[in-house]
């Protein structure tokens, strides 16, 4: 069975979940999601990993208790080649994990560079990736869980379409310092970098979990290979 973990820590993690699935589908495939709230869960039977956003400070100290970061961290260097996703505050961590360890992506991110809350926005964004073509229009609605919660429904129109451009959705937004980017640039908006990669590790300054395209989430599960796992 293929595990994908998703830090359960803070931000639009029940929505990374939703969005899991539905790439699963789209994709004809299985898999088993992992809610990681401990240190101990993040062993050898993950074999990739979801950074979802959020605050990155408040994630630090959520994530203090149960060393869940450290594991994750743990985790990324014992499996080099295990795909990785982290969006808007999960790329912060990508690119600065702290002090004990060194990067997982090489460049700088400037933390909320976008202004406050209420100047977050949505923009068409350009991606040189290449993913797999959904495969299945099925529809998964993901149900509650055991705390009554259930994702988010998505109101934007612009965020249901999967076209060439992707439909950015920038929420209180860090972004990459251009001139610190040594790994391959992925995501454009009018020319900036939103979106860079590192081997198998992935780190977007938006939140595609708050969309209906799944290509992302696609590329994770696509990348679980026999040499990954």
């Amino acid at each position: 069975m293929v595990r994908v973990g998703v830090a359960m820590l803070q931000g639009a993690r029940h929505e990374h979940c939703e969005a899991l699935q539905h790439a699963a589908i789209e994709l004809g495939k299985t898999i088993e999601i992992v809610e990681l709230r401990k240190s101990k869960q993040v062993d050898d039977s993950i074999h990739a990993l979801i950074l979802p956003g959020g605050e990155s400070t408040t994630m630090r100290i959520a994530s203090q208790s149960e060393s869940l970061l450290n594991g994750i961290f743990a985790w990324m260097i014992s499996h080099p080649n295990r795909p990785v996703l982290g969006t808007c505050a999960g790329a912060i961590l990508l690119a600065n994990p702290g002090s004990k360890h060194d990067r997982f992506i090489d460049a700088e991110v400037s933390r909320n560079a976008w202004g406050r809350q209420r100047f977050s926005f949505e923009a068409p964004l350009q991606v040189n990736l290449e993913t797999p073509q959904p495969s299945s229009e099925s529809y998964y609605e993901l149900s509650r869980d055991k705390f009554n919660h259930k994702p988010l429904p998505m109101s934007s129109q612009a965020a249901k379409r999967e076209s060439n451009d992707f439909p950015g959705v920038f929420i209180r937004a860090p972004r990459f310092i251009e001139n610190t980017i040594n790994c391959e640039k992925i995501v454009k908006l009018n020319g900036e970098t939103v979106g860079v990669m590192q081997d198998n590790k992935l780190a977007l300054t938006f939140h595609p979990e708050l969309t209906e395209d799944r290509r992302f989430h696609r590329w994770l599960i696509d990348k679980i290979t026999n040499d990954s796992m």
